[in-house]
């Protein structure tokens, strides 16, 4: 895989990946139900950038306590004009991403929708492939996991990062999601980001800046690199670190899940975590949580990297980190 900085590279120097790296990585309202306590259900009508507006009932069935209504894009019913492969936006410059549809789109389907950001130094390519662990680890191993039942969109960082300077790649976000809901059928309740490192402060940045429009995110080594602008609503919250972490100290992963333990009214704990030397991961769901915001934390005996491998090592294959994260956002489904 290529991804982590290997040795003394890392996001706060001015390089990519250093060593052998790793590859692994990195709304509109329909006909949705009325959501119930912390649901986001819409309220009909194309909602700015695609955010899931509070409170209206829609078409459908009522969703349970949390729960959410299919809300359908406005792209759902239409003849795309968007493909597979590698594109570009216009969003205050020309920017790139790769893009991955279902095989056998079905346009009346409402389909999930998950970014993925890239690492320090990586590239949308290396998130769309999955390096040298293949498509086992394409999009940080959620692809193959999805079997065709989820959109996913990964872009290019500016530099290679994510510094996102005046808002800019907040506004990339904002512009692709725009776009992929008017032409393809998503569930706008079911918009999902997970990133890695840099790519994992990006995801932050998101869980920070727009709440309504993603449900929940999934934070791999990340650190408060693109910024925090608001960060106080709730969001689901899935946090996973190593324990030696050189490049992003755990303890700044720490920090960033207690911000949304606090947002989402979970119980305040200091979770259990693996010893150093043992080899095992340890996660954690939060209790006393608002229903429909979760909270989970992950800690493992390792260091910077996504694709830990319990007993030692960093494989895309092989990691229960994909698994934990498909857990966490399927549980919304």
């Amino acid at each position: 895989m290529i991804g982590s900085s290997g040795g003394g590279g890392g996001l706060n120097g001015n390089g990519g990946s250093a060593g052998g790296g790793r590859a692994g990585a990195g709304s509109s309202g329909g006909t949705g139900g009325t959501g119930g306590t912390g649901g986001k259900a819409s309220s009909g009508g194309t909602s700015g950038i695609g955010g899931v507006s509070s409170g209206g009932a829609g078409n459908g069935g009522g969703a349970g306590s949390g729960g959410l209504g299919v809300t359908r894009s406005a792209g759902c019913g239409k003849t795309p004009t968007l493909t597979s492969g590698s594109r570009t936006i216009q969003s205050g410059q020309s920017r790139s991403y790769m893009l991955r549809i279902p095989d056998n789109y079905d346009n009346t389907h409402p389909y999930r929708l998950v970014f993925a950001y890239h690492w320090n130094g990586g590239t949308m390519q290396d998130i769309d492939g999955g390096g040298t662990s293949g498509a086992a680890w394409a999009y940080y191993g959620l692809k193959a996991q999805a079997n065709n039942s989820t959109i996913f969109v990964a872009a290019q960082g500016l530099g290679n990062g994510w510094a996102n300077s005046g808002g800019a790649d907040l506004k990339l976000t904002d512009d692709l999601v725009k776009l992929i809901q008017g032409d393809l059928c998503v569930d706008t309740t079911q918009v999902f980001s997970v990133g890695f490192s840099y790519g994992g402060s990006m995801s932050y940045a998101l869980a920070c800046a727009r709440p309504t429009v993603f449900r929940a995110v999934a934070v791999y080594s990340g650190g408060v690199l693109s910024g925090c602008d608001g960060g106080t609503q709730p969001i689901a919250y899935l946090g996973i670190h190593g324990l030696s972490d050189g490049t992003l100290n755990i303890s700044g992963g720490r920090s960033m899940r207690d911000k949304f333990v606090k947002n989402n009214g979970c119980t305040a704990q200091s979770p259990p975590e693996p010893n150093v030397g043992s080899g095992k991961h340890t996660c954690t769901t939060y209790q006393g949580c608002t229903a429909g915001f979760p909270v989970e934390w992950c800690a493992f005996d390792g260091g910077h990297t996504p694709g830990n491998v319990d007993g030692g090592g960093d494989d895309g294959a092989k990691t229960w980190t994909k698994t934990e994260v498909w857990k966490f956002f399927t549980q919304f489904q």
